[in-house]
C-alpha cells in the first residue's frame, strides 16, 4: 500500500478554510453576545441606587440592597452607565431579551445539519450569516420602538445563526484529515471564545465612549464586521477540496486520501434508524447539553454578575468577564495539540481520549464555579481566579464532545451536530430565565448568585456522568 505524502497545515488551504470558520465563529458571537454586556448600560436600575462612585469613595459609601455585602462603591471609576439608560426593563423583560436568541436558535439546528450534509455548508452559513448582520445593525431601532421588536431581532439573529456549527462541521468532515480533527476543530471553536473576548473588553469601553449613547455603537460595529466576514468567506473557501480552485495538487491528494476517496460525500440517504439506535450519539447528546448549561449561564449572566454581586464598574466589568475567555482560548489551542499527539502515538484510543478531556471538561468546570460561588464578596478577587481556572478546563471539551461528531461520522458530522445542538440549545432557553428567578432585583446579593453557580456544578456534576456508563 502507497503511503499518503503529508502536507504541513501551515501553511495550506485547509488552514485558511479552518481560520475563516474561526473569524465566523467570532463574529457570530459577537453579535450573541454583544447584549449581555450592552443590557448593563442600556436598562435603569431599579433598585433605587444608581450612584457609582470611584475606587476611592468605597469606604465612604453605605450598602445598599443592590449591592448586599459589596458596598455602593463600584470597583473601577467613571460614572454611572445606569444613570442614563434608556430603557426600564423589569428583570424579567431582560431575561427574555437575553433568552430570545435561543428560542430562534434551536429551529434551524437540525434542517441546516442535513442541508450542510446534503449540499454543503459555505453557502448555506454565508446566507445566514448575511441576515445576522442585518438583524445586529438593526437591534438599536427595534429596542427604541418597542422591546417586542427586540425580541424579534434576536429571534430572528439566533434563528440564522443557528446553522454556523453545524455547517462547519460538515465542511470539517471533508476538509480534516483524521488525525487533524482536535487541531482543526480547536482553531474553529476557539473563535467564540475570541469572540466573547473582544465583546466583553470593548463592549464595556463602547458603552462609556462610543457614539449613539455608547450602547448603540456595539451593534453597529458588530453588524459591520460581520458583513466584512461574509464577504471573505464567499471569496476564499470551497465546501471541499475537490471543489477550491486554488488548493495544491499535493494537498488534495492528501486530504481526501486520508479521509478515504468515496467516504465524505453529499449526503443523499440518511440512515435516521441507524442514528436513533445509537447508544454514542445519544451520550453525546446529553454531555453537548449539560456543557452547554454551564456556558450559557455563565455567557448571558456573567457581566450582570461582575456588577451585581461583585460590584464592578463597567469598564473593569468589561475587562475582568473577558479574561476567563482569554484564558480558555489560550488552553484551547493546548488542548487540540495534545489530544492529537496522544492518539498519534496510540498511547489511548480515541474513544477514551474524548471521554478523558470531556471528563476534565465538565468535573474540573462544575469545581472550580461552584468554589467561585462560595467566596465572599471581600474575596471578589479570588472568585474571579476561579471563574478563569473554570474556563480553562472547559476548554479541554474542543477535543471531547466538539470533536467527537467527526469521529462517529464525518459524512453525517453537520447533521449529527444539528441533532445534538438542537436539545443542547434548551439550556441558552432556561438559562437566563433560571439566572433571573434566582437573583430578585430587590436584593442582588451575593448568595443569591451562590444559587446559580450551585446549579451550574450540579448539572456538571452529576447529570452527564450517567451517559458515560
Amino acid at each position: 500500500m502507497t503511503e499518503i505524502e503529508k502536507v504541513g497545515m501551515f501553511p495550506s488551504y485547509r488552514f485558511l478554510v479552518a481560520f475563516l470558520a474561526f473569524l465566523g465563529h467570532v463574529f457570530i458571537y459577537v453579535s450573541r453576545v454583544n447584549l449581555s454586556v450592552a443590557v448593563v448600560c442600556m436598562v435603569r436600575d431599579r433598585s433605587g441606587n444608581n450612584t457609582i462612585g470611584s475606587f476611592d469613595n468605597i469606604s465612604n459609601t453605605t450598602a445598599s440592597p443592590r449591592t448586599g455585602a459589596c458596598g455602593s462603591g463600584a470597583v473601577g471609576t467613571g460614572s454611572s452607565i445606569n444613570d442614563r439608560g434608556e430603557f426600564d426593563w423589569s428583570k424579567t423583560e431582560t431575561g427574555q431579551l437575553l433568552a430570545m436568541y435561543f428560542y430562534g436558535y434551536i429551529f434551524l439546528q437540525f434542517p441546516s445539519g442535513w442541508l450542510a450534509s446534503r449540499y454543503g455548508g459555505k453557502y448555506v452559513w454565508g446566507v445566514c450569516q448575511t441576515v445576522c448582520a442585518v438583524c445586529t445593525l438593526l437591534t438599536p431601532v427595534c429596542a427604541r420602538t418597542s422591546i417586542h421588536l427586540a425580541y424579534a431581532a434576536r429571534f430572528i439573529l439566533g434563528f440564522s445563526a443557528s446553522v454556523s456549527f453545524p455547517c462547519v462541521h460538515s465542511m470539517l468532515g471533508r476538509w480534516s484529515p483524521p488525525l487533524e480533527r482536535s487541531r482543526m476543530a480547536s482553531i474553529t471553536f476557539s473563535g467564540p471564545l475570541i469572540g466573547n473576548i473582544l465583546t466583553f473588553s470593548i463592549s464595556g469601553l463602547l458603552c462609556e465612549y462610543g457614539f449613539d449613547n455608547g450602547w448603540g455603537s456595539i451593534f453597529y460595529i458588530s453588524g459591520i464586521g460581520n458583513l466584512l466576514w461574509v464577504v471573505a468567506w464567499f471569496w476564499f473557501v470551497a465546501d471541499s477540496p475537490d471543489q477550491h480552485k486554488h488548493i495544491s495538487e499535493r494537498e488534495r491528494i492528501y486530504i481526501t486520501s486520508s479521509i478515504g476517496k468515496g467516504r465524505v460525500k453529499k449526503v443523499r440517504h440518511t440512515p435516521w434508524l441507524a442514528m436513533l439506535k445509537s447508544r454514542p450519539l445519544w451520550s453525546l447528546l446529553v454531555v453537548h447539553a449539560c456543557s452547554n448549561f454551564t456556558n450559557y449561564t455563565l455567557l448571558t449572566s456573567l457581566p450582570t454578575f461582575m456588577k451585581e454581586s461583585l460590584n464592578f464598574d463597567i469598564k473593569a466589568n468589561g475587562a475582568l468577564s473577558a479574561l476567563p475567555y482569554i484564558c480558555q482560548f489560550l488552553m484551547a489551542m493546548v488542548v487540540g495539540q495534545v489530544a492529537d499527539r496522544i492518539r498519534e502515538r496510540r498511547l489511548m484510543s480515541t474513544k477514551n481520549v474524548r471521554k478523558l478531556f470531556q471528563s476534565i471538561s465538565l468535573l474540573g468546570a462544575g469545581t472550580f464555579v461552584s468554589t467561585m460561588g462560595l467566596m465572599g464578596c471581600e474575596e471578589r478577587y479570588i472568585a474571579v481566579v476561579m471563574l478563569c481556572l473554570g474556563f480553562v478546563l472547559l476548554s479541554a471539551n474542543t477535543a471531547g464532545y466538539i470533536s467527537n461528531h467527526l469521529d462517529l461520522a464525518p459524512s453525517y458530522a453537520g447533521l449529527l451536530l444539528g441533532i445534538t445542538n438542537t436539545v443542547a440549545t434548551v439550556p441558552g432557553m432556561i438559562a437566563p430565565t433560571i439566572a433571573s428567578a434566582l437573583t430578585p432585583e430587590v436584593s442582588h446579593t451575593f448568595n443569591d448568585w451562590n444559587k446559580v453557580a450551585v446549579v451550574c456544578c450540579w448539572v456538571s456534576q452529576t447529570l452527564w456522568p450517567q451517559s458515560l456508563a
